[in-house]
């Protein structure tokens, strides 16, 4: 059977019995982890109220124990993270679903994110789009621009990849990235009447702001139709993108135009590095916060994050629209580096996120009609052990800043294979207008009413 979704008013009732036991709970929880505007923030959040903007910030693969991990490792056990400081806090479930309409217990990146994008849930793989007929369904992001307001998105993925593309693309497989790229993809092609690649689509949509990796994708010559023989860049300059390829540049950029940053031929390198989990564990280590693989002039994700807030609402007051703007930014490589059972790379990209957290949460103190959430796709492989154990798989010991050992095991595949996602469900927070929305335990593709909801409200 397919998966029932409960109604609007269904969904209202049910927040309206939590509000009551929530609203005193949640200014309690506010004040003691010190955030922003603490009683304010947090008797806001429990109500409906207009939205200017909205900001998603997406952990990849950062499920409780990825937070925990991070959490541990950095601020202590004791400690909080700027992404525990939210007023209200729920759980959402990720599962996927069969052409038929039946529970894929665990997600991939693609289907997770058609859940949030468009309220639809899809097969693995697929992006924005149905998971029988494949169609392509409306994302909110195409809602938002329609709305007249300024959208962004900002990852330290590929552009291209899962998570960015689910918002201004639509494809049959998350694989259709560059032109060069569309095998599984045959009547998305341009040639076919279809949209294009994603690289292709992303620039099409005019998104305001796109800042991530993918070089590569974009450096693809257009196969077919009006733009036939140019790179996918090259596309974009003539829509009228600025095109930067580092943080110099993109301090630089002018505003009230749409940006293309492009900061790495595939994935924006980690910021931190350190050794991977091994068969019979590694002898204990504190991560190395630098990477030699990483350019001097990459932007990290908070600076990104803010940059990105800075171009949309330059863009809005260009157009002198009353209109806000939505931004998605997704720490992408937590979940890379799950993939590759690497505790370090992995700490330290989530306490980028967090960093990137913590921006977000500094606007929305100035701005309180702003919708801040922070949420996962999916769980990963990642889990805190006791340092006596011997688990199977792969395991690494790490010396915290508290002084203390801690021992992570990624035993979700067999050595030497990548990793797996797992099918829990995860942590969502939220605070604004349509905050009380992330109580309790939804889904994934409540989100989309969440925040379409908040966008419609103004």
């Amino acid at each position: 059977m397919p998966r029932q979704r409960l109604s609007r008013s269904h969904l209202t009732a049910t927040g309206a019995v939590l509000l009551a036991t929530a609203a005193t709970a949640a200014v309690a929880l506010t004040a003691s982890a010190g955030a922003y505007g603490a009683k304010e923030h947090a008797e806001d959040a429990v109500k409906g109220g207009k939205a200017k903007n909205v900001i998603l910030l997406i952990g990849d693969g950062m499920g409780d124990s990825e937070i925990t991990l991070a959490r541990d490792y950095t601020v202590g056990a004791a400690g909080r993270l700027n992404m525990d400081r939210f007023p209200l806090t729920g759980a959402y479930t990720t599962y996927a679903v069969h052409a038929d309409g039946t529970p894929d217990y665990v997600t991939d990146s693609a289907a997770s994110g058609t859940g949030w994008a468009t309220g639809v849930k899809t097969v693995n793989g697929r992006i924005s789009k149905t998971p029988g007929t494949d169609k392509a369904v409306p994302t909110i992001l195409e809602l938002a621009q329609k709305g007249g307001y300024a959208t962004g998105s900002v990852t330290t993925a590929e552009l291209t990849d899962a998570t960015p593309a689910v918002l201004a693309s639509h494809a049959t497989d998350r694989s259709c990235q560059g032109p060069a790229d569309m095998a599984k993809c045959p009547t998305d092609t341009i040639a076919k009447g279809g949209p294009g690649s994603i690289a292709e689509q992303s620039v099409n949509h005019k998104v305001d702001v796109l800042l991530g990796g993918g070089k590569q994708r974009f450096d693809q010559k257009v196969t077919e139709g009006r733009y036939k023989g140019l790179t996918v860049t090259e596309q974009a300059r003539k829509l009228g993108y600025q095109v930067v390829t580092d943080n110099a540049s993109l301090k630089a950029v002018k505003g009230g135009k749409p940006v293309l940053g492009l900061f790495a031929p595939g994935n924006v390198p980690t910021e931190w590095t350190g050794k991977a989990a091994a068969v019979g564990g590694t002898d204990p280590q504190r991560c190395v916060t630098s990477n030699p693989n990483r350019p001097a002039g990459t932007p990290n994700l908070a600076d990104q994050t803010a940059r990105a807030i800075q171009l949309l609402e330059a863009k809005q007051k260009r157009n002198h629209s009353k209109k806000g703007f939505f931004l998605q930014v997704e720490g992408a490589s937590i979940d890379k580096q799950d993939h590759a059972a690497d505790p370090c790379g992995q700490i330290g990209e989530t306490a980028a996120f967090d960093r990137a957290v913590k921006t977000a949460r500094a606007y929305a103190a100035k701005h309180p009609d702003t919708l801040v959430v922070t949420t996962a796709d999916h769980g990963h492989s990642s889990q805190i052990v006791p340092l006596e154990a011997q688990p199977p798989g792969l395991t690494s010991t790490l010396v915290t800043d508290e002084g203390q050992q801690i021992k992570v095991n990624y035993s979700t595949n067999t050595p030497g294979q990548s990793q797996e996602h797992t099918g829990t469900e995860v942590r969502i927070a939220a605070q604004g207008p349509q905050a009380y929305r992330v109580l309790g335990v939804t889904d994934q593709t409540d989100l989309f009413t969440t925040i379409r909801e908040a966008l419609r409200a103004r």
